[in-house]
């Protein structure tokens, strides 16, 4: 693998305009294809095939199409004290209802005014005191679908589409708030939309570039090279523009919710930068402390460095794919739009990077830093990191305890996660849909913010007569924890009823889900007709089910990938050990990560610092989404370091001493990616948006503790008791197992087989060029295969020489 990306890398340098146009006329091929697609189609709600919401959803739009659109709701209110039920505010409030109720995508209720959706409260324990909820009436009629709380402070018109709301032409959420606001216009009235109306777009703002700033600097200091910094940031751009590009250009095939270009920019641009960097950094420090020129030390960079790059990228795609395989189809899409920017941005890291580094040439590496071979900060970072190594080694069983004891100390919160989907008591005091949820709990009842929608349907050959729907429709009234029922629609034949049944509380209240249940379950004996199953859909009902439907899938998932993950880090590193070490590190980390959101956005700590002031359930598909994508990253730093303490090893060091000097070499550049990905992912937690806010800090205190905390001190602290157990494989499983050569043995083997001439590069070495430089020469000592099937290397550990003031250098 190592030579043949050697040879890849050595063809992008020599021929870099050639790879750059390709690339930028895939970019500019599926950017002209999404604008061509009217810029994309998302949705903000999400489904999942199969559940019993779906299921009656599905059999409404084939027998009463009218009826098995989405709804919607609209939220008159006035200041304290003022009423709307009466004069030109009431005017107002029906002119809206009947401009709306024209719209060709709105269903027509003139046609059975007797299944007016507009409920009828069920009077209280104490019949003598009325609740207050009514009908708006204008000049003696009443409104179709409009209500008005007991005070006249609040009304709300519910709206019946003839669609699900994802589905509606675009622009029809903005049409119908514009007919509300110009209706009652000057009269004082606000209208408000609920989350049910709330505009659908990609929540993607400018907090992107506070990532990207942090990036930016993090690479300055890293590369010390403006030049070099840069390629990173283009190329992963690049991969992202693609990716999001392509995914905006199938949109109107396939189903996106909000959440996914976001999700797959936050991961596109985190790993886009972080494998470039891997790759740019081996190749700077094959200049400045080996003396290679610019073209053999990118075509090396790209066979070493981009072998692990390969590999982490396959780990992190195969986290993501094993998505798919609960079947779950806007997690599937979430995932697969993900992992195509993964793909794309190795892709990318292995052709067009070192394409970009050819047209850089020699330039890459300034004389100054070329003369002093490494900069100060090289020297003093390795200086630290071998202090920390060591340290670590030395007191390994404290690092152990102490390590596990913190990770263990932050899971605590996760006993108490509590699950659900967006809604309007989880948006900001200041946000329509709050203001709107607010106001509908202070005038009708917090449940009239949790509608559920209940369908009727008799046994094949019979019919409900309406005595019958009467009768089921008193039986739900009288069915705990429920505030009103009315009748919604009917199929004239006899063959469904649908009601709206209210519930006595929220859409997040455990009373609200246990009804549904109880619906579910209790249908025949809550129905007095013989046959008659009762079904359960609305929004309330789909995210409940959306909530319940992923926690069963967790644990298979969680199966899944890290059996595949297993196997790729048994072919990587050739040791039994080493992936169940790795994965074991993994559950620390998660468990901290699900305590940490589980503290900020359930119970609040540190809330104002995040930019939000509600609280409310952890979004449902976080935990199953957020565990696939922190695991391919977390592999991705595990491969980094252990791929250097395994090469150390494979190369004659033993011991403790393989691992500081693995940990020596890797831990710079490891360090530096894992800021990068903090900084990028920490950026999305200033989103307006709630999700994003959650998997934005989801992914930043994930990889902040299992980069610093597992992968930098638990792993070296492992591996030093492990010792030269850590590479333990059997011998019948070595004999059949690949070697996949991360470590670039391949490689080291052709080069001093390589003829001197076929070594030197197309352009002349600049002018510059240190005097102390050693020349490269053709071959090295003879290498001796070691116990364990690999070759070991003797003072040239590569057909080239080191000087002897570089060594020790990174």
């Amino acid at each position: 693998m190592s030579l043949l990306l050697y040879r890849l890398g050595r063809t992008a340098y020599r021929r870099p305009w050639a790879f750059v146009a390709v690339w930028f006329l895939v970019l500019g091929a599926v950017v002209g294809l999404a604008l061509a697609n009217g810029g994309g189609k998302i949705s903000s709600s999400v489904t999942i095939d199969g559940t019993q919401s779906q299921d009656v959803t599905d059999r409404l739009r084939a027998e009463l199409p009218d009826a098995a659109g989405g709804q919607g709701t609209l939220v008159f209110t006035v200041p304290q004290g003022d009423r709307l039920d009466s004069g030109e505010r009431a005017e107002g409030i029906a002119d809206a209802a009947t401009s709306i109720a024209g719209l060709g995508t709105v269903a027509d209720r003139s046609a059975r005014p007797d299944t007016d959706p507009a409920a009828t409260p069920r009077a209280p324990d104490d019949a003598s005191e009325p609740s207050g909820i009514r009908p708006l009436v204008v000049d003696g009629t009443p409104v179709p679908g409009v209500l008005v709380s007991q005070d006249g402070s609040v009304a709300m018109l519910q709206i019946q589409f003839t669609e699900q709301v994802q589905d509606l032409p675009d622009g029809t959420v903005e049409e119908v708030t514009a007919l509300a606001e110009d209706a009652t216009a000057g009269t004082g009235v606000d209208v408000l939309t609920t989350e049910s109306l709330k505009p659908i777009h990609a929540p993607v703002g400018g907090h992107e570039a506070i990532g990207l700033g942090v990036a930016a600097l993090v690479l300055l200091i890293t590369l010390g090279s403006l030049r070099a910094a840069g390629l990173p940031l283009l190329t992963a751009l690049t991969g992202v523009g693609i990716g999001l590009g392509g995914a905006f250009a199938l949109s109107q095939s396939i189903t996106m919710t909000t959440a996914t270009p976001v999700l797959a920019l936050m991961v596109g641009l985190a790993v886009g930068i972080d494998y470039a960097l891997f790759i740019v950094n081996r190749q700077r420090r094959f200049i400045l402390t080996q003396g290679l020129p610019a073209e053999e030390a990118a075509a090396r960079s790209v066979g070493t460095a981009g072998s692990a790059v390969l590999f982490a990228g396959v780990t992190v795609v195969i986290a993501l794919t094993g998505l798919s395989l609960i079947g779950i189809t806007f997690l599937t899409t979430m995932a697969l739009v993900a992992a195509a920017t993964v793909v794309l941005a190795v892709l990318v890291a292995l052709t067009l990077l070192p394409a970009l580094l050819g047209l850089a040439g020699e330039r890459i590496a300034s004389a100054k830093a070329r003369a002093r071979g490494a900069t100060l900060t090289v020297e003093e970072h390795r200086h630290l990191a071998h202090r920390w190594s060591g340290a670590v080694v030395r007191h390994r069983w404290l690092a152990i305890v102490g390590v596990v004891a913190v990770l263990g100390l932050a899971a605590v919160p996760v006993s108490d996660i509590s699950l659900g989907m967006p809604n309007g008591s989880t948006a900001n005091l200041d946000t329509d849909e709050r203001q709107a949820y607010d106001a509908i709990t202070r005038g009708f009842g917090e449940g009239y913010n949790a509608p559920l929608v209940v369908v009727a349907t008799p046994e094949a050959g019979s019919r409900l007569a309406q005595q019958d729907v009467a009768r089921i429709s008193t039986t739900l009234e009288d069915t705990p924890d429920v505030k009103a029922v009315s009748l919604m629609g009917a199929d004239p034949d006899g063959g469904t009823a649908i009601f709206t049944v209210i519930p006595e509380e929220g859409p997040d209240a455990v009373s609200t889900s246990d009804l549904v249940d109880t619906l579910r379950a209790n249908g025949p004996t809550l129905t007095a007709p013989e046959g008659v199953t009762l079904g359960v859909t609305g929004l309330t009902a789909v995210n409940i089910d959306i909530s319940e439907k992923l926690a069963d899938v967790m644990p298979l998932y969680i199966a899944i990938v890290v059996a595949l993950s297993l196997v790729v880090l048994l072919l990587v590193f050739r040791s039994v050990v080493i992936p169940l070490k790795a994965t074991l590190g993994f559950l620390l980390s998660i468990g901290a990560t699900f305590g940490v959101v589980t503290a900020v956005f359930q119970w609040g700590w540190l809330k104002d610092l995040f930019g939000f002031d509600t609280t409310g359930p952890i979004l449902s598909f976080l935990p199953i989404m957020v565990t696939g994508i922190l695991y391919g990253l977390a592999m991705d730093y595990e491969m980094f370091l252990v791929s250097s303490m395994r090469e150390a090893h494979v190369h004659g060091h033993r011991g403790r001493d393989a691992i500081v000097h693995g940990f020596d070499q890797a831990s710079r550049v490891v360090v530096a990616a894992a800021i990068i990905m903090v900084s990028v992912f920490a950026g999305f937690i200033f989103s307006e948006d709630p999700m994003i806010k959650q998997f934005g800090l989801a992914l930043a205190v994930g990889i902040l503790v299992d980069a610093f905390l597992v992968r930098m001190t638990l792993v070296p602290a492992v591996m030093s008791v492990l010792g030269e157990t850590a590479w333990w494989l059997p011998r019948r499983l070595a004999a059949v197992l690949p070697n996949r050569d991360v470590e670039g043995d391949q490689l080291k083997r052709h080069l001093r087989r390589q003829p001197e001439q076929e070594k030197r590069p197309l352009r002349a070495l600049p002018a510059h060029r240190p005097r102390h430089e050693a020349p490269l020469v053709a071959a090295g000592p003879a290498a001796t295969p070691n116990g364990n099937g690999h070759h070991r290397e003797g003072a040239l550990s590569m057909a080239f020489q080191i000087p002897p003031s570089r060594k020790g250098l990174p």
